[in-house]
């Protein structure tokens, strides 16, 4: 029996700002979801921030120190909106009806952005609502990277400003410039 194609209508791209790599030992700091089509075009927007003590995010993230001291930018902005957020579980809640509202017609939605691999064990440790909602295929953005870095030499300057929002359309314009060259 063949399994029936997939062939979502839209894609939803995520990307989590977290302490660190470790989904088991950090946290996730920041979320942001945009919903495309297949032209890229987004449709619709979402971010949530997750509230955590402040003395506990400092902690978690004095075991990345370098690369937080290198981004110290992004760090100060992460630490500044805590206040703001939210607990995790609602920032969940939130984000799947951010879901269920422009991918309806998606019983598993793709999930896709740059290295999402590493956002989605985040996503399966912290989120099992959510990470129940999406497919098993993810649209990874760092494998063109490998690609066409590896093959063809070619290479796309993102700015990694490491904000959630940012991050994502850096990554569609980045999937935009490899669709670009093999459209040729």
């Amino acid at each position: 029996m063949t399994k029936p194609a997939f062939k979502p209508k839209k894609i939803l791209w995520v990307d989590l700002e977290m302490t660190g790599l470790n989904p088991r030992e950090d946290i996730i700091l920041e979320v942001a979801a945009i919903v495309t089509d297949w032209e890229l075009r987004e449709i619709a927007t979402f971010e949530g921030i997750i509230k955590h003590d402040e003395l506990i995010i400092r902690e978690k993230m004095a075991r990345s120190a370098v690369f937080w001291n290198e981004n110290s930018e992004a760090r100060e902005g992460l630490l500044k909106q805590n206040n703001a957020g939210r607990s995790s579980d609602i920032v969940e809640r939130d984000i799947l009806a951010f879901i269920n509202e422009y991918c309806v017609a998606e019983p598993n939605v793709l999930l896709a952005g740059n290295s999402i691999h590493q956002d989605r064990k985040f996503i399966e440790h912290y989120w099992k609502q959510l990470d129940a909602r999406l497919h098993y295929r993810m649209l990874d953005v760092s494998a063109w990277k490998v690609v066409f870095e590896g093959k063809y030499s070619k290479k796309f300057a993102k700015p990694e400003k490491h904000r959630a929002l940012d991050d994502i359309r850096g990554s569609i314009e980045e999937l935009q410039y490899y669709l670009k060259k093999v459209s040729c």
